[in-house]
């Protein structure tokens, strides 16, 4: 039976969240630099990489098939369109690498959800392409344990607002939980609901804010361990 108070809903973020994802980005860029060591060193070409990436959020949103589109389009940049076919062909099979990496549950994630369901609605809202997201979830183990499942193009205070009450009793009675302050945390408070930052060493550098320590909704953890301690603590809280 679902708890009726303050707090019925959790929101989980997914990658980087309850499973490793920056890393195996972190790992294709350098893979990446490599390729085209002849035409600059690595930070320029991680420089030009990450701008493509801003510059395409819009057009190919989050996820691996975007990220492989920009490696392509800077790697004719850098090059000034006399990127090979055999380089082009490398930074494909990059990519499908990427879309087939193992799954890597974070510390603490099954044993914290498990705790967690069935006493709250648990709700994953996670953004990225919906076919590597869904194997992920498939391939974790954890799809079973959550109420729903939703698959966004972006987090901002309008989609918790809209996800919190489709599936719970509104944002006011909901927590976001996951390591973007820029996605997770910030936009789930804007909203009313709680945000639950749970850092992560690797964190993409656009999803970089400032953490919102004035909010008094706000609340840092080590790691998931400590989600049931912090979520027990604001149910009981008078």
């Amino acid at each position: 039976m679902w708890h009726d108070g303050k707090l019925t809903t959790i929101g989980f973020d997914a990658d980087d969240t309850l499973w490793q994802n920056e890393q195996f980005f972190r790992l294709t860029e350098k893979r990446f630099a490599a390729m085209l060591d002849d035409h600059g060193e690595a930070e320029h070409i991680s420089a030009r990489l990450l701008e493509a990436e801003r510059r395409n959020l819009a057009v190919y949103g989050f996820g691996i098939k975007g990220f492989t589109l920009s490696m392509i389009e800077t790697a004719i940049e850098v090059t000034q369109g006399r990127v090979s076919a055999s380089v082009i062909a490398e930074i494909l099979d990059a990519g499908r690498e990427m879309l087939s990496h193992p799954i890597e549950a974070l510390p603490h994630a099954r044993e914290t959800v498990e705790k967690l369901a069935g006493t709250f609605r648990l709700v994953l809202i996670t953004k990225g392409d919906l076919f590597d997201q869904e194997r992920k979830l498939a391939g974790s183990g954890l799809g079973d344990l959550f109420d729903a499942v939703e698959i966004v193009s972006e987090k901002n205070a309008a989609t918790y607002s809209r996800l919190f009450s489709r599936h719970g009793d509104g944002p006011a009675k909901s927590m976001m939980v996951g390591n973007s302050l820029k996605s997770d945390v910030v936009p789930a408070i804007e909203a009313g609901g709680w945000g639950v930052h749970v850092p992560h060493e690797l964190t993409w550098v656009l999803e970089h804010v400032e953490a919102p320590v004035a909010e008094s909704r706000f609340r840092q953890i080590v790691d998931l361990g400590q989600l049931p301690g912090l979520v027990e603590g604001i149910v009981n809280a008078g």
